[in-house]
């Protein structure tokens, strides 16, 4: 049986598969021959890579686009403008229009907008990590399906050759009989032998 499987020098497939492939692709096919597996966790690895300032950012935003952040936050402010507005209990510190309260909901905003957005930038770069990713599994999955099927229609067009053999072994066979046969009438005058 012929090698079916990939060829050493994929530029001398003689279906031009292999030619015209790019370096990321030329991996992949180094990997499927040596038979590596492709795919990874790309959250982990992600995970490493990242210092400390993101990681932080990351959990910032995380805790800002949460609904407990939100009530508590919404909860927050309530209490302040409730303590600031009664002046019977306390001295206010932040009287009506809450210029400080205002200062800090400014600097706040100020801050996550930023922050978020560098967390954002990171979940696309994780993404895109992950579509590459995905794109090296489907490729060599491809690549593999298309190894799978030639290897098929390679057995299948070697079992022809032995089925075409086998038939003219047995034509062969049936052409010594019915040469025999004839020889046997020919010898008893047309007629077969009775028992």
């Amino acid at each position: 049986m012929a090698n079916v499987g990939l060829p050493v020098q994929p530029e001398r497939d003689r279906s031009g598969a292999f030619r015209n492939l790019r370096e990321e692709e030329q991996r992949i096919v180094d990997k499927i021959r040596r038979r590596v597996r492709v795919s990874r966790n790309v959250d982990a690895s992600f995970e490493q890579q990242m210092t400390f300032g993101e990681r932080m950012a990351d959990r910032l935003a995380e805790l800002a686009g949460s609904w407990n952040f939100i009530i508590g936050f919404l909860g927050l402010i309530a209490l302040w403008v409730m303590l600031n507005a009664s002046q019977l209990v306390f001295h206010a510190f932040d009287p009506y229009p809450f210029i400080l309260l205002n200062l800090i909901l400014s600097l706040l905003a100020g801050l996550q907008a930023p922050v978020i957005m560098m967390s954002q930038n990171r979940q696309e770069d994780r993404d895109r990590l992950r579509a590459e990713n995905d794109y090296e599994v489907n490729l060599k999955a491809e690549l593999e399906i298309e190894q799978l099927h030639q290897k098929m229609d390679e057995l299948r067009e070697q079992q022809w050759q032995e089925l075409l053999q086998i038939q003219e072994r047995q034509i062969e066979l049936l052409k010594q009989q019915i040469s025999m046969l004839q020889g046997i009438i020919n010898q008893t005058g047309g007629h077969p032998a009775s028992s």
